[in-house]
C-alpha cells in the first residue's frame, strides 16, 4: 500500500467538517460498496451507512485507520487500479517525508529526540506530537497550493512541521498563521537565523518553535527508529 495515499485519505477524513461524507466520497471513488467494506471490516453494513450519513458519532483515529486500510486492501485485491491512479497524482514536491508515530510523544521528549532547542519556552512543552512532516521551505513557498497545504497534516494536526532551507524563519510561520489548521510544533532545520517576527508569530499562535542542527536525512533516520 502506498503510505502517502493512506496518509492523504486518512488526513482528509480526520480534518473534514463532514467526516462521514468524506468516507462516502472515498468509498465511491474506489468503487467499493458499503456491503463489501462492511464485510471486510466484519461489521454491519448499517454501521458504515450511519457513519456516512452522520447518524453515528464521528469515527476516531482507530476506526478511520481500519476504514482506510480496508479501502486500500479491497482495491489491491482487485488489482489496485484505483490506487495506482491516485498514486500518480499524489506526489507533493515540497514534502520530503511524513509519517505517524506509533504513540504520542511528549514535546519535551521530541525535542530531545531531534536535539532541538525550543526558542519560545513560555509556550510550554507538554503537548503530544503524533506525527511529522518534513518540508522543503523554498518549494513550499513556490509550489504548495492551499489544497496541498491540507495534506501536510496527515492524520493529525498534533504533529511537528519541520522546515528545511530556512533563512530567517518568517515565511514558514506566516504561512502557518494564515491557514486555519495549526500544528503543535514548528521546527527549523539548520536555519541561518531566526528573527523576532517568527518567534512572535509562533507565540501568538501557541505553537512550539524549535531549532535543530540535525540534517533532514538525520531526522528521518531518528523518526524511523521510533516505529521500530
Amino acid at each position: 500500500m502506498n503510505g502517502m495515499l493512506r496518509e492523504k485519505i486518512a488526513g482528509e477524513i480526520t480534518v473534514s467538517n463532514d467526516p462521514g461524507g468524506t468516507i462516502r466520497k472515498w468509498r465511491t471513488l474506489f468503487e467499493i460498496s458499503q456491503k463489501d467494506l462492511a464485510n471486510h471490516l466484519e461489521i454491519s453494513t448499517s454501521v458504515i451507512s450511519d457513519y456516512e450519513a452522520g447518524r453515528r458519532q464521528s469515527p476516531g483515529v482507530g476506526t478511520v485507520k481500519k476504514i482506510v486500510d480496508g479501502l486500500l486492501f479491497i482495491d489491491e485485491s482487485r488489482g489496485g487500479q484505483i490506487s495506482r491512479q491516485f498514486k500518480a497524482d499524489i506526489g507533493i514536491e515540497a514534502i520530503i517525508g511524513m509519517g505517524e508515530f506509533p504513540r504520542s510523544i511528549d514535546a519535551e521528549e521530541f525535542c530531545g529526540l531531534i536535539e532541538g532547542e525550543c526558542i519560545n519556552p513560555d509556550i510550554g512543552l507538554h503537548r503530544g506530537i503524533n506525527g511529522f512532516t518534513l518540508i522543503d521551505s523554498l518549494k513550499a513557498i513556490t509550489t504548495l497550493s492551499s489544497e496541498d497545504y491540507m495534506k501536510v497534516y496527515g492524520w493529525s494536526t498534533e504533529r511537528a512541521l519541520l522546515f528545511t532551507g530556512v533563512k530567517h524563519g518568517r515565511s514558514p510561520m506566516i504561512a502557518v498563521r494564515a491557514h486555519p489548521l495549526k500544528p503543535a510544533m514548528v521546527v527549523y532545520v539548520r536555519p541561518e537565523n531566526v528573527d523576532d517576527l517568527a518567534i512572535r508569530l509562533a507565540t501568538l499562535e501557541k505553537i512550539i518553535l524549535v531549532v535543530t542542527s540535525l540534517s533532514g536525512n538525520e531526522l528521518l533516520e531518528r523518526f524511523k527508529e521510533i516505529g521500530e
